[in-house]
């Protein structure tokens, strides 16, 4: 069964995009290519049972099997040994992306304590944006009572848009929460254009 977030972007999303940036084609829209979850845990160091039970939180949050991050180089003041697992990430594709983002926009993020929108500044310039949750109870999936410890992560959506505007009216069009100033940015107005402003 197609993801209702993918239906909507055939259907609404990419003919909205080729009308605002005066696309030659509807193939030259951007598009989602993929979503990194990945949970940093330097504590794993010395307790590798919080491994164990963030690569199940994460299986549990992105219904997929996470794979383990190691160290790249050792670092003594952090008694970190090259090759030692620091972390559990998800690569996500296809459906299995849209009904994450899905899930992301329109459950999640509104369950985020004092959640006033997303900030539009954590484009990295090639159309790419990556937030950071400070918790996985967010995530409906948890259950709170088998939590041992509060594990933050950070979410990469890695978009197909050639510059951060682009992107922007993506996220946006799927359904991405942000702020005033960000939906101002991406309808091309400067911020003192509003009305009163």
């Amino acid at each position: 069964m197609t993801p209702r977030l993918k239906e909507q972007y055939g259907k609404e999303i990419v003919p909205a995009l080729v009308k605002q940036f005066d696309y030659p084609s509807k193939a030259a829209a951007p598009r989602l290519r993929k979503i990194v979850v990945n949970m940093g845990l330097g504590e794993a160091i010395q307790n590798s049972k919080l491994l164990d039970s963030a690569t199940q939180e994460l299986a549990l949050i992105t219904g997929q099997k996470p794979v383990i991050t190691r160290a790249r180089q050792s670092i003594a003041n952090f008694k970190l040994r090259k090759n030692m697992p620091i972390g559990a990430m998800v690569t996500l594709r296809g459906n299995s992306m849209y009904e994450f983002l899905d899930r992301l926009a329109n459950i999640v993020l509104p369950r985020v304590r004092d959640f006033r929108g997303l900030s539009a500044k954590a484009f990295d310039g090639r159309g790419n944006y990556t937030l950071g949750l400070k918790d996985q109870l967010v995530f409906p999936e948890i259950d709170y009572a088998k939590v041992d410890k509060i594990k933050g992560m950070n979410i990469s959506i890695v978009t197909g848009a050639r510059s951060d505007a682009e992107a922007l009216a993506l996220l946006q069009h799927m359904g991405m929460p942000f702020r005033q100033e960000a939906k101002r940015r991406a309808a091309g107005e400067s911020p003192g254009e509003q009305a009163g402003g």
